[in-house]
C-alpha cells in the first residue's frame, strides 16, 4: 500500500495542530489505519498545501504524486474549496478539472478517491452563498465519481461534523476531533475501518459580542488582507512529506 493525499489545508490537515505546532489531520491519520491493517507495509506522501486551488491541486501535485518511485496505489483527492471562496469560481470548470484528475488516475492504473470538504458554512460571514456553491460542486463531483465508478467519500453532507465541536477556533479549519471524523469516514469507505463514531458532547464556542469581534480580528481580517494583497496562507510553504515515509503499524495518533 502506497498512499498519497493531495489537496489544500483540508487535507494537509490545518486546524489539527501538535503540540510542536506541526500539524496532523485525516490523511495522516488514514494512513496510520491503513498501517494498523496492513501490519505496517504502508508508505505515506502528503502533498498538499494550505491555500491551493485546484487546477494546481490536479496538475503539479497530482503530477508529482504519479512520479514518486515507486509509484503510489492509492491518492486521495480533495480541491475546490479556496476557489468557492473567491468570486468568479465557476463550479463546471471546477468539475472539469477533476475529471482531468480522474482520467490521468485511470490512464496510470492509480486507485482513486474523491473526497468533499466538510461543509463550514453555518459558522461563516456569507455562509449561505458558499453553501450553495460548495453543494453544487459536491454534487457535481458525487456524479463525476459515480460516472467513473471511483469511491467518493461525501464529508460535506456529514450531519454529526457540522456540530460546533468539531471545529477550530477560525470556523472554516477542523479541529483534531474532525479530522478524526473525516479519517474514520474515509477509512469506513476504503472497506478499511468501522462506520465513523460521533465525538463525546462538548460545550459550543460562545458567540456574543466580544467573542465575534475578537473572531472578526483574528481570522477574518487577516484573510481579507491577503485576499487585497493577492497572498496565500500557503505562500512559500512546501508539501509536509512530499517523498514516502514508512508508517508505523501501531495507530499512535490522538482522537
Amino acid at each position: 500500500m502506497r498512499y498519497v493525499a493531495i489537496g489544500d489545508s483540508f487535507t494537509e490537515g490545518v486546524g489539527d495542530e501538535l503540540p510542536d505546532g506541526a500539524v496532523l489531520g485525516w490523511a495522516d491519520r488514514v494512513a496510520a489505519g491503513l498501517a494498523a491493517t496492513h501490519r505496517g507495509d504502508v508508505r505515506y506522501a502528503n502533498l498538499a498545501v494550505r491555500g491551493r486551488l485546484l487546477a494546481p491541486i490536479v496538475t503539479e501535485q497530482l503530477e508529482a504524486a504519479l512520479s514518486l518511485t515507486p509509484a503510489p496505489t492509492l491518492i486521495t483527492l480533495n480541491g475546490g474549496g479556496n476557489d468557492m471562496l473567491r468570486s468568479g469560481g465557476d463550479v463546471a470548470s471546477l468539475v472539469d478539472l477533476t475529471e482531468r484528475a480522474v482520467r490521468r488516475c485511470a490512464d496510470t492504473g492509480v486507485r482513486l478517491v474523491l473526497i468533499s470538504g466538510a461543509d463550514p458554512s453555518d459558522r461563516l460571514p456569507f455562509g449561505r452563498r458558499i453553501h450553495r456553491r460548495a453543494a453544487a460542486l459536491t454534487a457535481g463531483i458525487a456524479a463525476l465519481a459515480a460516472a467513473h465508478g471511483l469511491e467518493f467519500v461525501d464529508v460535506f453532507h456529514d450531519i454529526e461534523i457540522r456540530r460546533p465541536q468539531y471545529w477550530s477556533a477560525d470556523r472554516l479549519h477542523l479541529n483534531g476531533a474532525g479530522h478524526q471524523r473525516v479519517a474514520e469516514l474515509v477509512l469506513a469507505a476504503l472497506g478499511e475501518g468501522p462506520a465513523a463514531q460521533a465525538a463525546s458532547s462538548g460545550s459550543a464556542a460562545a458567540r456574543g459580542l466580544l467573542a465575534e469581534a475578537r473572531y472578526y480580528r483574528e481570522h477574518v481580517l487577516p484573510w481579507i488582507g491577503r485576499r487585497l494583497r493577492g497572498r496565500s496562507s500557503g505562500d512559500n510553504r512546501a508539501a509536509k512529506h512530499p517523498a514516502w515515509i514508512p508508517v508505523p503499524a501501531v495507530d499512535h495518533t490522538p482522537g
